[in-house]
């Protein structure tokens, strides 16, 4: 449940902007600051000369450097106080199953079921129970996102310039992601690599549906076989390009869709795993490879496999 309350008394603030908040425009730093005024508000006290950085006036687009200190003038701000739902599962992986951090980022192992941030009727996801647990943090902000249902490596940066500078790795395909999917029958190709361009769409029901089609945009991903079962085919999964759902859509376009995914899968296969217990998309983001934004050294994290995923390969092995 949300409670509104309204500052009775504004008074002038003023803001040492720190190592995380330089190289943001004023604007935007405002708009984060002053949450719930309108933006037109902003930019009238920026006009007007009421904000100021280091005493004087500013533009609106002037980045803010290590050190300013930016006066905010009094502004009656609608607070929102959300009671963040932290889930015992997330809570624990928050506070327990952290792969690696340091001064400029947190790798998680992301349990499966969570949303990685809150927005079309989810109220919180992974980031603001994050934040939640981390009141002191400064600076916390996905560096990029894997789906609600998938589980794995999630990478949040602890700085601005640690975000900047792995927004630009992603960006640039310097980042090597690698996922572990059980695929539904026997796949008999060794590799491949899938290029069929991705078209987002919306579904019957609302929900967000990505297909193949050539007005689409560009993506790619290499398959490997791992192991194949009796009916089913463990595959690693290195998408070059972070289209939405891309292994999930490109899988089920080559004929053998993820075990449980409800989206594009097999109906059949899925309520007999279903029958027997087994719920979850099998998909993992299991490795990120990359160069450290700060300290150059390249980085390999490996999340484990979740023990729902490693009990349900070992069921295929003495079938």
């Amino acid at each position: 449940m949300n409670t509104v309350q309204e500052s009775i008394k504004p008074k002038v603030k003023f803001i040492e902007i720190f190592e995380e908040d330089s190289g943001q425009r004023l604007d935007n730093f405002l708009i984060t600051k002053l949450k719930g005024v309108p933006k037109t508000r902003i930019y009238r006290i920026i006009r007007k000369g009421e904000v100021r950085v280091n005493k004087g006036r500013i533009n609106n687009k002037y980045r803010l450097k290590q050190g300013d200190v930016v006066r905010i003038p009094p502004v009656r701000v609608a607070e929102r106080n959300y009671n963040i739902d932290l889930q015992p599962t997330l809570k624990k992986s928050l506070e327990h199953d952290i792969i690696y951090e340091d001064d400029v980022m947190i790798v998680l192992n992301k349990p499966s079921g969570f949303a990685v941030h809150g927005g079309s009727g989810i109220s919180s996801g992974v980031i603001e129970a994050l934040r939640a647990i981390r009141p002191d943090a400064r600076f916390l902000e996905l560096a990029h996102r894997i789906d609600k249902a998938t589980s794995g490596c999630l990478l949040v940066a602890k700085k601005r310039s640690a975000l900047k500078a792995l927004h630009d790795l992603f960006r640039n395909n310097a980042v090597k992601k690698t996922y572990l999917a059980l695929l539904v029958g026997q796949w008999e190709k060794k590799q491949m690599l899938v290029t069929a361009p991705l078209l987002r769409s919306t579904g019957k029901g609302g929900e967000r549906m990505v297909k193949v089609n050539k007005a689409g945009k560009f993506a790619e991903t290499v398959f490997r076989r791992i192991q194949k079962y009796k009916d089913l085919t463990l595959v690693e999964a290195s998408p070059k390009t972070g289209r939405t759902h891309q292994i999930r859509v490109h899988s089920a376009w080559l004929g053998h869709p993820i075990v449980a995914d409800e989206r594009y899968g097999d109906e059949k296969v899925n309520k007999e795993l279903k029958s027997r217990g087994f719920k979850r998309l099998f998909l993992h983001a299991e490795q990120l490879q990359f160069i450290h934004p700060v300290s150059n050294e390249r980085m390999h994290f490996k999340a484990p496999l979740p023990g729902e995923l490693e009990t349900l390969l070992k069921q295929q092995m003495i079938k």
